[in-house]
């Protein structure tokens, strides 16, 4: 996990914020994308957390093209390869989620075709992929890639709409 510079979609600083509870919100940057089942992501992704005992202070998804996340990954991480998520831990307190995940949309749809399912499962998928790396989960080695992705089939599994 990463630490991005304050906010910089949001003209807010982030000393601002003091940990107010701002919730989920939702951002699209660049690319043609409208988020459906908005409230019920939200209410997921919060059940999620506090099954995890976490509280969601302050939780940005930017939803984006892969150029502005590659863009993102170059300046931030000096990683120059395309991805489908990038996650920046903004959080002082170990049980709290404050930060920003940045998703390409377009990698998203490639990837659901790649390996045969919808986009809304591949979206979400991804959606919670980036929660889980907030809550202290890893995925650097194939051992900690294969208890995410069973993680990540948990949550799934809890989605109710």
């Amino acid at each position: 996990m990463n630490t991005l510079p304050p906010n910089e979609h949001d003209e807010q600083s982030e000393d601002h914020f003091d940990h107010e509870r701002l919730g989920i919100e939702f951002v699209v940057e660049d690319v043609d994308f409208e988020l459906a089942d908005a409230e019920e992501l939200t209410s997921w992704i919060e059940r999620i957390a506090k099954v995890h005992e976490h509280e969601i202070v302050h939780l940005t998804y930017i939803f984006c093209s892969d150029e502005y996340l590659h863009k993102v990954n170059v300046e931030y991480l000096d990683h120059d390869t395309y991805t489908d998520v990038i996650t920046f831990d903004n959080a002082d307190d170990a049980d709290i989620i404050e930060g920003d995940i940045f998703i390409s949309v377009e990698r998203i749809r490639e990837n659901a075709q790649t390996h045969g399912v919808t986009f809304r499962d591949e979206l979400h998928r991804v959606m919670i992929h980036g929660v889980l790396h907030l809550l202290g989960y890893a995925d650097k080695d194939l051992l900690s890639q294969t208890a995410m992705r069973k993680k990540e089939d948990d949550c799934l599994s809890l989605r109710t709409f």
